[in-house]
C-alpha cells in the first residue's frame, strides 16, 4: 500500500541534530552512535532510503520551533521569544527544504499544488485517465534491501506547526507562496489560542488569523489546539480542518490531557469531513508509559486500536490516516516494538486486513485519505 504520512519534523531534525534525511535510519544511527540525537530524543526512524522501501510516497514536513518558557534541554536550539524570533527560524526551516528540493530533485519534491501532487505519485501509480484518485498500483515488493529499491521521488508538503512565526495576518500570502498549505496556530499556547498542557479559547488575534487563514485556502490543522479553541473553529473556519497527528483520548484510560482528541472533537471533524493522522508513539498508546519503559509494553495492535476506534465512530474509513511524528522528539524506543524504521507501517495494512478491513478501506487509511484532501484543497497549478 502506499502510504502518506502527515506528520514528520525534518527540518527540526537537521538544524538542531545534523540529521541528513537522504540517509537511511540505520545509517543515521550509525553516525550517530548513541550521541546527538540518539542521546536526546531516541535512534532515527526515518530516511530517504526508508521512504522507498516502505512506500512512503508524501511526507508532511513541517516548520516547527519551540516557545522559550517550553525549552526543557539546552541542546534544544530552535527556540524563540518573540513573533519576530519565530519568524526567522521559520524561514531558515524553509531554506532548508528548499535546499532539498534544489539539491536532491530524485529525492525530494515540493508540493504546491495538484499538478505537483500527480507529478510526484506518478512513479508510485499508473493514473487511469478517468478519476483522478482512481490508480492502478504498480508491481513493487517490499524489499529490506537498499540496494535494489526503485526511486520515486517523495513529496514534501509544508506544514506550519504553531503560527508565531505570522507576525501579521497580512503575512499569510507570504507563508503561502514559500509553499506552506497547512497552519496548526498552536503547539504550546500561542497568542492564537490555548494548547497542549496550556489550554484556553481562541483569542481575539486568532479569530483573525483564521479569517486570513481561510481567504487563503490554508488548511487548518487543530493537533496541539485545546479542546475549546478546537470547537470554536470548526463552528467557523470555512475550510478544511484536520489534525495531522492526534490520538483518541477515548482509549488512553485516566488521560485527561488535551492532547488527544475527545469522540466529541472527533466526530465533529467527522461531520467536517476531516482527517485525523494517528500517532504511534508508545506514551499515545498507553497511558502512563513513559521514555525508558519497555518497548513491548504496547505493539502495533495497539496503534490500530486508535484507527479502529475513529473508523467506528465514522462508519466508515474515510477519516482516519497515519501521521506518525516520526523523530518529532522521540525515537526507535519509544515506538512499538514492531517498528525499526518508518517502512514497517506497512504492517499496519496487516493488522487493518486481520481485523476485516478490505483492500480499498486500508488504502484509503494508509494514504488515499491524506491524497484525496490535498486534491480537494490544493490549487490546480
Amino acid at each position: 500500500m502506499l502510504i502518506v504520512d502527515s506528520h514528520q519534523d525534518i527540518a527540526w531534525n537537521r538544524l538542531t541534530f545534523g540529521r541528513d534525511i537522504t540517509r537511511s535510519a540505520r545509517e543515521t544511527r550509525r553516525i550517530e552512535a548513541g550521541r546527538n540525537g540518539a542521546a536526546h530524543i531516541g535512534d532515527a526512524l526515518t530516511g530517504w532510503p526508508d521512504y522507498q522501501q516502505g512506500r512512503i510516497a508524501l511526507v508532511f514536513a513541517t516548520l516547527f520551533v519551540t516557545p522559550a518558557h517550553r525549552v526543557e534541554h539546552e541542546w534544544d536550539n530552535q527556540y524563540y521569544l518573540d513573533s519576530d524570533q519565530a519568524y526567522h527560524l521559520y524561514r531558515a526551516q524553509v531554506d532548508y527544504y528548499q535546499h532539498l528540493f534544489e539539491n536532491y530533485p530524485d529525492y525530494f519534491r515540493s508540493i504546491k499544488t495538484r499538478a505537483d501532487l500527480s507529478g510526484v505519485l506518478k512513479p508510485w501509480y499508473t493514473y487511469d485517465g478517468e478519476n483522478p484518485l482512481t490508480y492502478a498500483c504498480e508491481t513493487l515488493n517490499w524489499s529490506r534491501d537498499y540496494d535494489n529499491l526503485p526511486d520515486h521521488p517523495v513529496g514534501i508538503v509544508l506544514l506550519m506547526e504553531g503560527a508565531e512565526g505570522v507576525r501579521n495576518p497580512s503575512e499569510l500570502s507570504n507563508v503561502w507562496c514559500l509553499g506552506v498549505r497547512l497552519i496548526g496556530p498552536a503547539w504550546a499556547s500561542t497568542r492564537f489560542c490555548g494548547g497542549t498542557n496550556e489550554p484556553g479559547p481562541l483569542t481575539k488575534e486568532g479569530y483573525i488569523l483564521l479569517e486570513g487563514m481561510g481567504e487563503q485556502g490554508f488548511i487548518l490543522d487543530v493537533s496541539h489546539m485545546d479542546e475549546l479553541a478546537v470547537l470554536q473553529s470548526l463552528d467557523l473556519y470555512p475550510g478544511k480542518i484536520v489534525a495531522t497527528h492526534a490520538n483518541a483520548l477515548k482509549l488512553l484510560k485516566d488521560s485527561n490531557s488535551n492532547r488527544h482528541l475527545s469522540d466529541r472533537v472527533i466526530r465533529r471533524l467527522i461531520e467536517r469531513d476531516g482527517v485525523i493522522g494517528v500517532v504511534p508513539t508508545n506514551d499515545f498508546l498507553m497511558e502512563g508509559w513513559k521514555r525508558g519503559h519497555k518497548r513491548d509494553l504496547v505493539s502495533i495492535s495497539d496503534y490500530v486500536d486508535h484507527i479502529d476506534h475513529i473508523c467506528q465512530l465514522a462508519g466508515n474509513a474515510h477519516h482516519v490516516a497515519m501521521g506518525s511524528d516520526f523523530d518529532g522528539g522521540f525515537g526507535l524506543q519509544s515506538v512499538p516494538p514492531e517498528i525499526d524504521t518508518i517502512a514497517d507501517l506497512q504492517i499496519v495494512g496487516n493488522q487493518l486486513h486481520m481485523r476485516g478491513y478490505c483492500e480499498d478501506e486500508i488504502s484509503a487509511i494508509m494514504g488515499m485519505n491524506w491524497i484525496s484532501v490535498l486534491e480537494e484543497c490544493l490549487p490546480k497549478g
